[in-house]
């Protein structure tokens, strides 16, 4: 069976929400701002990783949808070329959905603006901000859609092994 065409969209699309805010944080970690200026000395760092581990769990979606998320690569030692149990796959990215639905719910209403600089973010950049935070709602609903057509294309009865990477 073959992935579905919106399902390789909405896997794509995963890291695209992802970019903006990862963007926006990478700049402003570095900035001379008023977020930043009573800012610990390892906070920039903090920030820069956070990016990167998010940026970097949005492009696992993409692996749902290509080989490389059927069968392991020949590179993995122990692994390489081993079809890829449905379920290593199913249920981190399942949980991983949940936990930003819990985290994006948590920030939308019930996190409290506290220890934050009255000036940080600026008013102008405010709505930018806001911008660039909003597609990330979206990431956690396209997983769970990638997800449930890798499991359904993954358990069908007609599944066939995936070509090897």
């Amino acid at each position: 069976m073959s992935v579905p065409r919106w399902a390789v969209w909405a896997a794509y699309a995963a890291p695209s929400c992802v970019l903006p805010s990862s963007l926006w944080r990478v700049r402003e970690a570095f900035r001379d701002s008023a977020c930043m200026a009573h800012a610990e000395p390892w906070e920039p760092y903090y920030i820069v990783g956070l990016s990167a581990v998010s940026l970097g769990a949005a492009l696992l979606t993409v692996g749902l949808v290509r080989p490389w998320g059927e069968v392991f690569p020949r590179w993995i030692p122990g692994l390489g070329g081993r079809r890829v149990p449905v379920l290593a796959a199913v249920v981190p990215a399942l949980v991983g959905a949940a936990l930003l639905i819990a985290l994006i719910g948590y920030g939308l209403f019930l996190a409290e603006p506290n220890n934050v600089h009255p000036d940080c973010p600026p008013p102008k950049a405010a709505s930018l901000v806001g911008l660039c935070y909003a597609p990330l709602v979206a990431w956690p609903f396209l997983l769970i859609a990638v997800t449930v057509a890798y499991h359904r294309r993954r358990t069908s009865a007609g599944a066939s092994p995936a070509p090897r990477p």
